[in-house]
């Protein structure tokens, strides 16, 4: 069925309008467009009346969105923004051959964008579009294809996913940080300034308890991300849990040191996740299948890694 005309407003209404909305200044928005004032107030007042509605309030020299006009706002901005990244796809990869994926920041940087080479020398008619994310997002709202996530197969309703890989994670510090305060235990980590994850913030409490330390009263430190976690435990800020296997750097030059040899398997593991209705959209399969095959080799050559793997899908 064909949608009537009425409800579809040419762009330059709706970028008048969207610019408008956003800026709350019709002056503003004029710049923005490299048009005249006029110009934008005329647009709005088409697109008020195609749409039968009034979308700001006027009062004097200011504008105001009514309410269902800040609603329409923000249907019209994602809207935009969707058929903007459409547009650059298909300027980057006419032949449509084109993966917008979501990864995690340090997993994507560290242990993914390594081997994206091999990807897209296999497959040279797919381009890559990568974007970080920390967290499930709606899919229906963001213009990805699939994400990379860490997880239990439930935490992200609504999705198809594919389990990648497991991880350990160990107390890691500065080498001074260890011999200053000479772990012995797991308990005497309960002494040592702890940095955490937004991501996981419950890892330290978990780890305690996996160790049979009380897991009361955990404080420390704020971190968004591993890089940034992992680098403050290098500058000796204190000691934080991080996957062994994304600072084999740091651990290697001996810039972070095993604060105790005493590591821990989360249940969670990476995942591919992606929307039902993306399955068999040919650069997601072709992808997928090469992920898979990626994580299960590394996963073999990774003793700790593999003795946690699960065959949860």
């Amino acid at each position: 069925m064909q949608t009537p005309r009425r409800f579809l407003p040419s762009l330059s209404l709706l970028q008048a309008f969207e610019a408008a909305a956003r800026l709350q200044s019709v002056t503003a928005a004029a710049q923005e467009l490299s048009l005249t004032q006029s110009a934008v107030s005329r647009q709005i007042r088409a697109l008020e009346t195609q749409l039968g509605t009034a979308l700001f309030h006027r009062e004097k020299q200011t504008i105001r969105l009514t309410s269902g006009g800040a609603c329409y706002a923000r249907e019209v901005r994602d809207a935009l923004r969707k058929i903007s990244q459409a547009s650059m796809n298909l300027r980057a990869n006419p032949g449509g051959g084109t993966l917008s994926l979501a990864i995690l920041p340090t997993f994507g940087t560290r242990w993914l964008a390594p081997r994206l080479p091999r990807f897209l020398a296999d497959n040279p008619g797919i381009t890559l579009n990568l974007a970080t994310r920390l967290a499930p997002f709606d899919f229906a709202t963001e213009a990805v294809d699939a994400a990379i996530n860490f997880g239990l197969p439930g935490d992200w309703p609504g999705v198809e996913s594919l389990r990648l890989m497991g991880e350990q994670v160990v107390p890691a510090c500065a080498p001074a940080l260890r011999e200053r305060l000479g772990f012995a235990t797991a308990a005497d980590l309960r002494g040592a300034p702890l940095l955490h994850l937004t991501s996981r913030p419950d890892a330290w409490e978990r780890y305690f308890l996996h160790h049979g330390v009380d897991a009361e009263n955990v404080y420390g430190m704020l971190f968004d991300q591993f890089a940034t976690a992992a680098q403050a435990a290098v500058a000796g800020l204190g000691v934080a849990l991080l996957p062994s296997f994304l600072i084999g750097d740091e651990l290697a030059s001996g810039q972070l040191v095993r604060a105790l040899d005493l590591p821990m398997r989360p249940t969670e593991a990476y995942r591919l996740s992606w929307p039902k209705e993306r399955e068999d959209y040919p650069p997601l399969a072709r992808f997928r299948s090469w992920l898979s095959a990626e994580t299960r080799i590394f996963e073999a050559g990774e003793p700790e890694i593999a003795t946690s793997r699960k065959t949860d899908g």
